[in-house]
């Protein structure tokens, strides 16, 4: 195999990479002894570029294209070899192509509840997760600062530290943007874009570009979800007393229903429904009396009356009726109640006049 792998590398003179992965970022062209013969072909696709490196020295960098190696495409090599025009032999440099293409659909998530302060809730614990997208911006960066000389990188090998950075910038992010934990499901385009352009530093020092970062749930513990939930509920419900006799008439229905005990089951239905009804009728009541306020009192007045000479009183309403009724107090007994200016007989009155319609008259002489 080596001799055959010699022999092949005499004769390739091409030099490409057809990627036919998903996840591949960097990847080293094999090359017996790394020797490239000048005049070799070089074809770099859309989304690639080709880095030369030369003893662990980046040299000439190769955008999207077809070249014929020569010293005039490879200014940097030949500086750092000290070729002169002309040079034809094979030389010795490492030839990384490097992917630019988008790697979507990246996953990041809170391993643990992040506490944040809630002007609302007060302190809460929350967790989110979303997805990412990037591309490799800057080849040169990249192979510098993370590839280094790998024959291969993937994603999964960066992806643990581009997690971190956008959970930590992320949440940082939540927790400063002043939402209340309310408003952030109805934000999270606003969030995301805050968090991408935060984020977008530290991926530009790795020489990537941050190109989509999505929120898809930020949520609470369940504990608390569930007492929210409680609170939503009781919102929903709004008056509690109408839904105290709708629980109530679903109860008796059921227990009316219940097929089990035959007419004595049906007995206890029956029991129980009105049983139930009593309560639903305690609440109606309860309920209408908390909502209708009492009528208002009547401002019954008292009178005095002028009887034989002298002063009695003062009666009220009820009193003046048996008095009218027994003949004690007749349409000419002069009366007087708050107010007036002098007596005056009571049947002139505008509030005993009414008493006396009821009275019969005397009888006719026989």
């Amino acid at each position: 195999m080596g001799l055959l792998n010699k022999l092949l590398g005499e004769f390739v003179d091409i030099i490409e990479w057809v990627d036919t992965t998903h996840d591949t970022i960097v990847w080293k062209f094999p090359r017996y002894q790394d020797e490239i013969k000048m005049g070799a072909k070089l074809t770099v696709r859309e989304s690639q570029v080709a880095i030369f490196m030369n003893e662990g020295i980046i040299a000439d960098v190769y955008q999207p294209g077809m070249y014929t190696l020569s010293t005039e495409n490879m200014p940097l090599l030949s500086t750092l070899r000290g070729w002169k025009y002309g040079f034809n032999s094979p030389f010795k440099v490492d030839v990384f192509f490097v992917s630019t293409r988008q790697f979507t659909d990246q996953r990041w998530g809170t391993k643990n509840p992040v506490m944040v302060r809630d002007a609302e809730f007060g302190p809460v614990r929350l967790r989110a997760f979303g997805s990412y997208a990037f591309r490799v911006s800057d080849a040169r960066q990249f192979l510098k600062e993370v590839a280094a000389t790998q024959p291969g990188f993937k994603v999964e090998d960066i992806n643990d530290q581009l997690r971190n950075i956008a959970v930590s910038r992320g949440m940082d992010a939540i927790a400063s943007s002043g939402l209340g934990i309310l408003d952030l499901t109805a934000n999270y385009d606003d969030v995301s874009e805050t968090i991408l352009h935060r984020i977008q530093p530290d991926f530009t020092e790795l020489g990537l570009s941050l190109t989509k970062f999505l929120i898809e749930n930020i949520s609470l513990p369940p504990e608390v979800e569930a007492i929210m939930d409680k609170r939503t509920g009781m919102g929903i419900v709004g008056n509690l007393g109408a839904f105290a006799q709708f629980q109530a008439a679903n109860a008796m229905e059921k227990a009316a229903e219940n097929p089990g005990g035959g007419l004595a089951g049906a007995g206890l239905g029956l029991g129980m429904g009105a049983g139930m009804m009593g309560q639903v009728g305690d609440i109606f009541r309860n309920n209408q009396a908390g909502a209708t306020p009492p009528p208002v009192p009547d401002a019954c007045p008292s009178y005095y009356f002028a009887v034989n000479g002298n002063r009695q009183g003062p009666y009220d309403m009820n009193t003046l009726r048996n008095m009218i009724q027994n003949g004690t107090v007749t349409r000419d007994t002069l009366a007087w109640k708050q107010g007036m200016d002098n007596w005056a007989a009571a049947g002139t009155l505008t509030d005993l006049s009414p008493l006396f319609s009821t009275v019969p008259p005397p009888l006719p002489p026989q």
